[in-house]
């Protein structure tokens, strides 16, 4: 990929102001974090260690859906808010399967613009774009989404971990319809999204946890949603089974080796299908 393809002017980083992307880099042990990301990160680490564990399975879940996305016949991925190149990443698994699969990763973070165009220099499949997922009909517009990705075809749409930080006030089901809307038939979206049970229950308690710790950051964003919420983004697709519901019995890569525990409650998944 050429160096200059999607590129936008760079702004100052404040450091003191945690990004998501790069709290979450931390999360995944990943090294381009600053200290304002450690801060939040490990306020939530030292309370539920097992979120370490629960990270990994999140990017676990994103890697066996793209794979099921590319051997059911897509060729073309916009990935929303992808974050830092930490591990595997949506077009690894996609061009394993379909080495001409076209990987349109989109994020607002200039760090992750930076490192994501650096990782995707030589790959003539893979692109990048600066980009906010909240304006949909803006990125949807951008020469360089449009000149690379087939709206005419089928699409796979990743919102991993994205829409849950954004603000009921930002109307986030809106920005999915707007989503939905411009893909062709047989297209399909991949999301996860916080959840909070709601029923008292352990689980609950570390939804609301995290979302206090991250809202009182310099983070200042999460958003933990109901079920029927979370089922609200899927309206009008067919969704393939198992449905919405926890990452870890999602097409899982063998039999489940460890006890369900309370912070599987806190994210549910689904992916649907555009008729």
């Amino acid at each position: 990929m050429s160096t200059d393809r999607g590129a936008k002017s760079v702004p100052v980083i404040d450091e003191s102001v945690a990004s998501i992307a790069r709290v979450y880099d931390v999360f995944l042990g990943g090294k381009n974090n600053y200290e304002s990301d450690r801060q939040v990160a490990n306020a939530v680490i030292e309370k539920i260690p097992q979120t370490l564990q629960f990270a990994q399975e999140h990017r676990a879940w994103l890697i066996r859906v793209v794979r099921f996305l590319a051997k059911a016949g897509i060729d073309q991925f916009l990935d929303c808010g992808s974050g830092l190149p930490t591990q595997e990443n949506t077009h690894q698994a996609a061009q394993r399967v379909n080495p001409d699969a076209t990987v349109v990763y989109v994020d607002n973070d200039p760090i992750v613009a930076v490192h994501g165009r650096a990782l995707l220099e030589e790959n003539d499949h893979t692109h990048f774009v600066q980009g906010d997922l909240t304006k949909p009909a803006e990125l949807l517009a951008d020469p360089d989404v449009t000149g690379v990705l087939d709206f005419s075809r089928p699409i796979a749409l990743i919102q991993c971990s994205t829409i849950h930080h954004v603000t009921d006030e930002q109307r986030p089901h809106e920005i999915m319809r707007a989503y939905v809307d411009a893909l062709a038939s047989g297209s399909y979206v991949a999301l996860t999204h916080w959840h909070d049970p709601a029923d008292g229950s352990e689980g609950s308690q570390i939804a609301r946890y995290i979302q206090e710790t991250f809202r009182t950051s310099s983070m200042g964003s999460a958003n933990f949603r109901s079920r029927d919420e979370i089922m609200r983004f899927f309206t009008g697709l067919e969704l393939v089974e198992p449905g919405l519901g926890l990452l870890r019995d999602w097409w899982p890569d063998g039999p489940h080796m460890t006890e369900e525990q309370p912070v599987d409650q806190i994210v549910l998944a689904a992916v649907g299908r555009k008729p």
